[in-house]
């Protein structure tokens, strides 16, 4: 790895889903393993700048309609009934970047599980030469594990953070990260930070 050509590419580390105040805290939805996770990636982050790498973070989006109401998929209608006007909208609060983090270098607005899904990643990767991505976020069952398998189809090297990345389940985190083994290599924070000498 090398830390120039190597990106921290956070998944939905927003407002919405991690502060009380956001969609997710207000309908009650949370945990503690995903409430711990910006504080464990923030040194990963001011390691891998300090060596010349990247930020980027990859925000979940509801595109709002002319009235305000979120276009959203019908299945996620039914498991998230809560999801009302104004949440994950660009430029409002429950969109943005959790404190801990922002801002990042770089975001990306997307609409699905995977941050390679109709946007500009690979783009902006292509660009800057990155061909490492050092991926944690939420969840790992889902916008995590579908951002590191399209990584992997279009051959970048990924770094899954395994206490960098969370689940609302616990089995079903370890149960993805056994899984995810076979396409990605899988670190703690300590080690990631190891690797780009961030720690002695």
């Amino acid at each position: 790895m090398i830390p120039s050509r190597t990106a921290l590419l956070t998944i939905d580390l927003q407002n919405d889903f991690l502060h009380p105040e956001g969609a997710y805290g207000r309908a009650g939805q949370r945990a503690d393993s995903i409430a711990a996770l910006p504080a464990r990636i923030a040194p990963l982050r001011d390691a891998l700048r300090d060596q010349g790498g990247t930020y980027v973070s990859a925000q979940f989006t509801l595109v709002p309609k002319p009235d305000g109401e979120p276009l959203i998929a019908p299945h996620l209608k039914a498991l998230r009934p809560f999801l009302t006007k104004g949440d994950f909208a660009p430029g409002g609060f429950g969109h943005t970047l959790v404190d801990e983090l922002a801002p990042a270098d770089y975001t990306v607005e997307k609409v699905n599980y995977s941050a390679f899904f109709q946007t500009r990643l690979e783009y902006v990767l292509r660009a800057l030469n990155i061909d490492t991505l050092i991926i944690g976020g939420i969840v790992t069952n889902g916008g995590v594990a579908s951002t590191v398998r399209d990584a992997h189809l279009r051959e970048i090297h990924t770094i899954l953070l395994s206490d960098g990345c969370a689940a609302f389940r616990d089995e079903v985190h370890q149960a993805t990260l056994v899984s995810l083994g076979s396409v990605s290599d899988v670190v703690t924070c300590q080690e990631a930070l190891a690797m780009i000498g961030g720690v002695s």
